[in-house]
């Protein structure tokens, strides 16, 4: 397996960093007014990718903070994945020329799965697409978490093994922004039904939790309010991730 990797996270509301406490709209952390500024200051403490999520584009459905994130995508030596209402066709070419590596869909994934397959297959975005599973007990969640299905994410994981998708990236809603720790066996239940590389996210609080996470067979992790709280110092959780000895 090649270098796992950390992603330092982006959770942009009203042109601001925060984190929402489970997805919770009325439970939101303010971290920063320039989101800009927080992703230069990742890249000077070795980050090579910055997972951005447009939280109002995550509820509406729409590219509410396409510009902020654009600012952001201008940034040299930052290779980024974002997500966050992304619904069409129209939204992904656009981000992708504004220089986005990489485009996650979750809710329009679960919606419209045959449009979802025929993007996966489209040679324009070969590599370039994400799929984000969020879920709550092992049932994804849609529309910024607001909407609960009876929806297996192992099963969803376990469809996708052949198709030429970049990553899946899964977070545990119920763990998300809380610093209780990742939900292990859950993540490595994904991995091993899966070839596609699995990024974890939701619940990283020290980094105990990133030396476990390591040791389990994913490509890589996100982390969000451990960073902007000091539980985890990024440059360190870097440095473990490039010596781990696979």
């Amino acid at each position: 397996m090649s270098e796992k990797m950390i992603y330092p996270a982006i959770d942009i509301k009203d042109g601001k960093v925060v984190r929402l406490l489970q997805g919770d709209y009325n439970q939101q952390i303010d971290y920063a007014e320039n989101p800009q500024v927080v992703a230069e200051s990742f890249r000077q403490q070795g980050a090579k990718w910055i997972h951005i999520v447009d939280l109002d584009g995550a509820k509406s459905g729409l590219a509410y903070n396409f510009e902020t994130i654009k600012q952001i995508l201008q940034i040299e030596g930052l290779n980024i994945q974002v997500g966050g209402g992304i619904r069409n066709k129209s939204t992904i070419e656009k981000l992708i020329k504004a220089g986005a590596k990489r485009v996650i869909i979750g809710t329009r994934a679960i919606e419209d799965w045959q449009w979802f397959e025929s993007l996966v297959h489209n040679p324009e975005f070969a590599g370039k697409i994400v799929l984000g599973l969020d879920a709550r007990e092992g049932k994804l969640a849609t529309s910024g978490w607001t909407e609960q299905t009876e929806i297996s994410a192992r099963d969803i994981a376990k469809k996708v093994s052949s198709w030429p998708i970049a990553a899946i990236v899964y977070t545990d809603i119920a763990r998300d922004g809380m610093l209780i720790g990742p939900n292990y066996a859950q993540l490595e239940a994904i991995a091993e039904a899966t070839a596609i590389p699995i990024i974890a996210s939701g619940g990283i609080s020290s980094l105990d939790d990133v030396k476990k996470l390591l040791a389990l067979p994913i490509a890589g992790m996100i982390i969000g309010r451990a960073i902007y709280e000091g539980k985890v110092d990024l440059r360190r959780a870097i440095e473990l991730a490039k010596n781990y000895d696979n």
